[in-house]
């Protein structure tokens, strides 16, 4: 099992300086640890909450990295899909190794005012959003009456192509994923039945349109330290005060052996790679749950 890091990017301070520390020190700390990937997240006007945004973050942390898989999320319906496109193929030419396109539709109403794209159209944006970006990523010359867009084309293309991990847990969503994916994208508030549930419309979506996916990933959000007991404190605490609205057993906390027991399952289910999130910002915190992340990765490869 692949272990990669989602590195947190949202931070609820007023120094702007904190995100920016923590982020860098996650990207290092997963470098040092020898995790399998490094992405970063996407959200969009988000007020009060620091969110450092997906392609220039993800375009620093390259330095911190090498040539094992990077990349980034996408909100699909937000972004003009030449945009998207120019960004994608831009990063993947920077990287020196795969580059990972990870799309969501969205589905927080006050972002989605603040990019100009309802909810009410997410399907339509995202399907021809898709279709003109993938186009235009393959070399292709694109037009689109949705968009506006006349006789577009990109470059430089990516160099060794770029993988397209998509988010879904309804279920026009995840035989979307099937059809114009390599993969689907477990969500971090899916708890193991859930996710067992989620995966297997996949597997028949994927059966319908005679598709094998690449690998199966899911996001957990975790937090690891060498104390069991402290780890537990906080996470309980976090939880407590109603962490993303998440159920317990939906994210993983403890030290590396109890978190190897709660991520297990997911392994069982049949998910190939786990994108592990902090769940707290704190620099140090969150640079300490990515590097004790190799030990998780360790204990799983043995149990």
């Amino acid at each position: 099992m692949r272990i990669g890091v989602s590195v947190r990017t949202a931070f609820a301070t007023g120094d702007p300086t904190v995100g920016p520390r923590s982020i860098i020190a996650q990207a290092r700390a997963a470098y040092q640890a020898g995790l399998d990937e490094l992405t970063v997240g996407d959200h969009h006007g988000t007020g009060s909450t620091s969110y450092f945004q997906n392609v220039p973050t993800i375009g620093r942390l390259l330095a911190e990295w090498d040539s094992r898989p990077v990349g980034c999320l996408f909100i699909v319906p937000m972004w003009h899909p030449v945009l998207m496109a120019e960004q994608i193929a831009t990063l993947a030419a920077l990287a020196a190794g795969p580059f990972v396109v990870q799309t969501g539709v969205g589905d927080v109403e006050s972002e989605s005012r603040a990019m100009g794209a309802p909810l009410s159209q997410r399907g339509r944006r995202i399907e021809e959003g898709l279709r003109i970006a993938q186009a235009l990523l393959r070399g292709e010359e694109v037009s689109s009456e949705m968009w506006g867009v006349e006789h577009a084309r990109v470059a430089p293309l990516p160099p060794r192509g770029v993988e397209w991990w998509m988010g879904a847990t309804a279920e026009v969503a995840v035989d979307r994923a099937a059809r114009l994916g390599d993969c689907w994208y477990g969500n971090a508030d899916l708890t193991p039945q859930t996710a067992a549930e989620v995966l297997d419309r996949y597997r028949q979506a994927c059966a319908r349109h005679g598709r094998e996916p690449v690998r199966v990933p899911i996001r957990k959000d975790v937090l690891i330290a060498e104390s069991r007991a402290q780890a537990e404190k906080t996470g309980d605490t976090l939880m407590a005060a109603g962490y993303r609205g998440f159920d317990r057993t939906a994210v993983a906390y403890g030290d590396p052996d109890s978190v190897a027991e709660q991520l297990v399952v997911y392994r069982e289910l049949g998910f190939t790679d786990i994108m592990i999130r902090p769940m707290t910002g704190t620099p140090d915190v969150a640079a300490r749950s990515v590097e004790l992340a190799s030990e998780v990765r360790a204990r799983l490869a043995i149990r």
